[in-house]
């Protein structure tokens, strides 16, 4: 079930936030994700923010911000089962475009959003990391 985060769940997505980051992008220092936890977890609770539920654990979760998404991350023991897409296909649903940010290093993310049917609309550097990355957007048909 996908709905709206509840305030006293924000620790919890935080953990997801963290732990995915750290492992999806080994390529930025651990330190890096751990200096910005309490920047993110000051921003979640103004972004619209969608969580999946099964037998009462979050197991992932969406950050919308307009028609940006601000991430999408999957606990660990998650993924790979269709979470992340049916997240992203909620997104789909409540909005008519979408655009992202990833890192080109980020092979399986880009992946997964190209089946998605976004597309690679610029590239560019960011500025926190210094990493590579692509801005992908997404329009409904």
């Amino acid at each position: 079930m996908i709905r709206l985060m509840k305030q006293d769940e924000l620790k919890q997505v935080m953990q997801i936030w963290l732990s995915a980051n750290i492992e999806a992008h080994d390529f930025i220092s651990t330190s890096y994700w751990q200096g910005n936890y309490d920047l993110i977890e000051g921003m979640l609770p103004k972004a619209e923010v969608f969580v999946n539920v099964e037998n009462g654990n979050i197991n992932g979760f969406v950050g919308l911000m307009d028609n940006y998404i601000a991430g999408i991350f999957v606990a660990q023991n998650a993924r790979s089962k269709g979470v992340g897409k049916q997240l992203l296909d909620h997104a789909k649903i409540i909005r008519n475009e979408l655009t992202l940010y990833v890192y080109q290093l980020n092979q399986r993310a880009i992946v997964f959003y190209e089946r998605e049917g976004f597309k690679i609309t610029n590239t560019g550097i960011d500025e926190d990391t210094g990493q590579n990355d692509y801005e992908m957007a997404w329009h409904r048909k």
